[in-house]
């Protein structure tokens, strides 16, 4: 794979349908793609696909992927959330419904609705509680996403929003060939240097799969003191903004380090549905604001 991304493009109107040679084989929607040796695209109904992820774990990436896609739904925007971090899926206890069970109707699956806007997917409704480990190679993560996307009833979306793991492994690689109309990634970073060394991969990765990059937020940027209400910098501040600058892709916004956010998470709400009026919710609203921008224009 790592030899093809490093081919140059060809134009639409040369393609000679040989996708093993083209960099854009992951994010071609052409249904003739698949004949050498990528599989089809999955027949979905969905106008933007945004991969959320990071280059390293404990960043806040399914935090921010979980009031993203709530604040998205929450702006008349028809959202299905896909938690694709099969070994540590912690969508479902962010949204309060861990103990929802996937069904099937009509030979397709139901995702779990949170509300009329927003519908769920995740391993952790497969399994059988909340401690058992998933212990796949990657074929079977492989065929897992395969059946979350195509054999799923997500009906007609504006929006899917993909949690993925940390780095940029199997998960990341597999949503980017499978996936119809990626319009790009969000990389989710924190402020310090080990982060954003990280989240450096994560960018070109991205731009080697032919993808672009949606932007760059920075979460737990600063912590807003419970006491006085004003701001300390536990993980420094910038990080995010910088490697953005450096690299040339867009910067997203910052996301300060909040408790009421982390208690939120725990209790299974959503921190964007609680306080409008504190700091944090009118940052994490700026983001969502600055996504659709850059997607919609």
């Amino acid at each position: 794979m790592a030899q093809n991304v490093q081919q140059s493009k060809k134009p639409e109107d040369e393609c000679d349908h040989n996708c093993e040679g083209c960099a854009s084989a992951s994010s071609c929607t052409s249904a003739t793609k698949g004949q050498s040796g990528l599989p089809p695209k999955a027949k979905i109904d969905v106008k933007h696909v945004i991969l959320v992820l990071s280059g390293k774990g404990g960043v806040g990436k399914s935090t921010v992927s979980v009031n993203l896609a709530y604040a998205l739904s929450a702006h008349g925007r028809k959202v299905g959330l896909l938690d694709l971090d099969i070994h540590g899926p912690n969508i479902p206890k962010m949204l309060g419904i861990e103990e929802h069970k996937l069904a099937i109707k009509d030979n397709k699956i139901e995702p779990v609705h949170v509300t009329g806007n927003l519908a769920v997917i995740s391993m952790a409704f497969l399994l059988e509680n909340t401690s058992t480990p998933v212990i796949w190679r990657g074929p079977m993560k492989m065929t897992a996403i395969q059946q979350f996307l195509g054999d799923v009833n997500w009906e007609s979306l504006d929006y899917l929003v993909v949690d993925l793991p940390p780095g940029t492994g199997d998960e990341a690689l597999t949503i980017a060939q499978l996936a119809p109309n990626v319009r790009g990634a969000v990389i989710v970073t924190t402020p310090q240097d080990v982060a954003t060394l990280d989240a450096r991969k994560s960018v070109k990765f991205i731009e080697k799969l032919g993808l672009p990059v949606i932007g760059i937020v920075e979460n737990m940027s600063g912590m807003i003191c419970p006491h006085c209400g004003k701001e300390v910098e536990i993980f420094g501040k910038g990080g995010g903004k910088k490697i953005a600058d450096e690299l040339e892709v867009p910067f997203l916004g910052a996301i300060p380090l909040d408790i009421e956010m982390r208690k939120a998470g725990d209790e299974g709400r959503p921190f964007i549905i609680r306080r409008s009026d504190s700091p944090t919710w009118k940052n994490v609203d700026q983001v969502m604001e600055e996504l659709i921008r850059v997607v919609e224009g």
